[in-house]
């Protein structure tokens, strides 16, 4: 729906107390243009209504100071004139208070509410359902075997290529216990996909309990949990219950649930557990997936993220039933995100060079093993490449612990952008 300003009885909007101090919800906000205007699409990742907001461009300033330090419509008014030097009439922003308030996208009573709704709601279904399936890939099994299968002999894209299996299979296919895997669209990473998976793909039949790990591309949180078991169009992957409520007592059940609805549409766990699934040919595995927020908190305190508490309760809780079952880590995160699309300057050859470099020093941290050294390689650069597989990679080289090592299987730069200026980095690594 689109924000337009409309004359109201504004002292009625005043009365309602759920607009004091308003404050957005953390929301994702997109360029936007109709009819030859600019607006901001603020769509919800949680889906609380069936539709999301069109806001003209104009109007940045009103969302900017939606921060929840404003008292109302009135200071909002105050502020816009004496930071921004802009007149905007008092229910003119009491009316896009208003607008926000309906589609839920401000903290408050309302969207509180509609989160409660939405949590019992998910809870009550049978599992969590697929949310990409027709959409991103195959709904049918048969035609979505198909088509990951095929990824197997695909070559992999002409910038960045390296596949280094060559078809041979991995060296470490015996003693899998971890797999680094990306979390792209098929469509762009099905080549490097299919290389990780087949070198993991016994790993991947003899594991008894699946610790699934994903980046949470909508939340910080640092972990979150949910206790429904995930579907694919293979079927059911079921949660393994008593891990997951080990877990939420180890880190802290009220943080691991709070942005429990962000598993509906995240998409990082869900391509991969498809992947996991057909490497099993359908065969269900008790799975525990958790999504992970960054580690973007500890780049200033100069410790190491595993002194913090959680991390450490983490990691010692996967370990404990890892070492009483045959236990898979799988880590499913993507590698920079460079560009214009993400903020940053066009790649040309010299940047591209550069950008292969520092991922190439993240791969042979993974392979050696060197959680620590792969967190710092990141810090140390405030992360400038916005490499996403951060917290996945690291969690998983510290549980697999000291001493394992890796197996680059492939790696390719894809195109983000029309005009091929954007590049996303993938990888795979198998750890044994």
């Amino acid at each position: 729906m689109v924000f337009r300003p409309k004359e109201t009885e504004y002292h009625s909007v005043l009365q309602m107390r759920h607009l004091r101090f308003p404050k957005l919800r953390g929301v994702d906000v997109q360029q936007r243009h109709r009819n030859g205007h600019a607006y901001y699409l603020l769509a919800d990742p949680l889906e609380l209504i069936d539709d999301s907001l069109l806001v003209p461009h104009a109007f940045g300033p009103v969302l900017a100071l939606c921060d929840g330090t404003q008292a109302d419509a009135g200071a909002i008014r105050y502020a816009l004139a004496q930071r921004y030097q802009l007149r905007v009439d008092v229910e003119t922003v009491g009316d896009l208070l208003a607008a926000l308030d309906e589609a839920c996208l401000l903290e408050n009573e309302r969207s509180a509410e509609a989160i409660r709704r939405k949590i019992a709601e998910y809870r009550a279904q049978p599992a969590r359902p697929t949310s990409h399936a027709g959409l991103a890939y195959p709904d049918d099994p048969s035609a979505l075997a198909r088509l990951l299968d095929s990824y197997l002999t695909a070559p992999i894209g002409q910038r960045g290529v390296d596949d280094s299996l060559h078809g041979n299979g991995s060296a470490l296919r015996a003693e899998v216990r971890g797999i680094f895997s990306p979390h792209i669209d098929y469509a762009r990473g099905g080549p490097v996909y299919a290389r990780t998976w087949q070198a993991a793909a016994e790993a991947a039949n003899d594991a008894e309990l699946v610790i699934l790990i994903g980046t949470d591309h909508h939340g910080s949180d640092l972990f979150t949990l949910t206790r429904q078991s995930y579907a694919t169009p293979f079927g059911l992957l079921p949660t393994a219950l008593d891990v997951v409520d080990e877990l939420a007592g180890a880190v802290g059940a009220e943080a691991a649930y709070a942005g429990e609805l962000r598993h509906l549409r995240e998409h990082s766990l869900e391509l991969v557990a498809v992947w996991l699934q057909h490497a099993r040919r359908g065969r269900p595995v008790a799975l525990v997936p958790v999504l992970v927020g960054g580690l973007h908190s500890f780049f200033g305190n100069g410790s190491s993220p595993s002194a913090d508490g959680r991390i450490q309760a983490f990691v010692e809780t996967v370990q404990q039933y890892a070492s009483n079952k045959k236990t898979l880590i799988v880590a499913s995160g993507d590698l920079s995100h460079v560009g214009p699309a993400f903020g940053g300057q066009p790649l040309d050859r010299a940047s591209r060079s550069r950008l292969r470099s520092a991922d190439e020093g993240l791969l042979e941290r993974m392979t050696t093993g060197d959680g620590e050294g792969f967190y710092r390689s990141i810090r140390d650069v405030q992360d400038r490449n916005n490499v996403c597989g951060v917290t996945p990679g690291y969690l998983t080289l510290k549980i697999l612990g000291e001493g394992v090592l890796g197996e680059r299987l492939a790696y390719d730069s894809c195109p983000a952008d029309e005009s091929d200026t954007s590049a996303v980095t993938i990888g795979g690594v198998v750890f044994g």
